[in-house]
């Protein structure tokens, strides 16, 4: 793993998802198969494999403090293309940093992540207003989820820790994105532990090949992803969660 401490130039930017985004790294260390965030090496210049890499903005904080105070409130995704809390986190703390400067200014914000320090920072996701967390959960089988993000802590250990959230009275959700085999089992699982999910289909262009190799061509069509999609929604419909 190669990691580099970088000042960026700008941490609270502009979102197509919610109003804004902040990314304290470039790169992530679980290195999913799928992962659209691999696109990020275009603009950055990084030569090295998706997953190898990580640069940290060791200014992210000081950013955001000035930031916050030029830019008119409004909802921060954390984070977009990385994980907020990959490993390194744990050393850096820039994410748990950003939220405390987050709920100081009364902000909202929407936390997603596979990972479970996210429990680490249960003081300040509580004392946030209107924050959330959300947990990335693709399937519900574990050995399918070894595929495609062997990096990545287990799916009974992420739901685990959504429950752990939402019994702390911190609103949860997750994202189901991409949906691959097993994910219909999902629903059954996070009963009383999530607020509300989210799914979405395969991006092809970086997970297709990781198909093809383990022999899974016959879930790469339009029609698995509209069967799943509507057996999720009305799985989660019937336990009351909206989707």
């Amino acid at each position: 793993m190669i990691v580099r401490e970088v000042r960026a130039k700008t941490i609270l930017s502009k979102s197509k998802v919610f109003p804004y985004v902040i990314n304290p790294y470039v790169g992530c260390q679980h290195s999913c198969s799928y992962c659209y965030a691999r696109f990020m090496k275009r603009f950055t210049g990084h030569r090295e494999p998706w997953g190898q890499f990580v640069d940290v903005k060791i200014n992210a904080p000081d950013l955001l403090r000035t930031e916050i105070n030029r830019k008119k409130p409004g909802k921060v995704w954390v984070s977009g293309v990385c994980d907020p809390y990959q490993p390194l986190e744990a050393r850096y703390k820039l994410t748990r940093q950003c939220l405390e400067i987050l709920a100081q200014h009364n902000w909202p914000a929407a936390v997603q992540t596979k990972s479970l320090l996210v429990l680490r920072d249960m003081d300040i996701l509580k004392r946030g207003r209107k924050f959330e967390v959300g947990f990335s959960i693709a399937t519900a089988d574990d050995t399918v989820r070894k595929i495609f993000e062997p990096l990545a802590p287990s799916i009974d250990k992420r739901i685990n820790a959504l429950g752990e959230l939402h019994k702390a009275g911190i609103r949860t959700f997750i994202m189901i994105a991409p949906i691959l085999p097993g994910a219909e089992d999902l629903p059954k699982m996070l009963a009383g532990k999530i607020d509300y999910a989210i799914i979405d289909r395969m991006n092809y262009h970086y997970a297709d090949r990781v198909y093809r190799k383990y022999g899974l061509e016959d879930k790469m069509t339009d029609e698995f992803f509209n069967q799943m999609g509507k057996k999720l929604s009305s799985a989660f419909a019937k336990l009351g969660i909206s989707c």
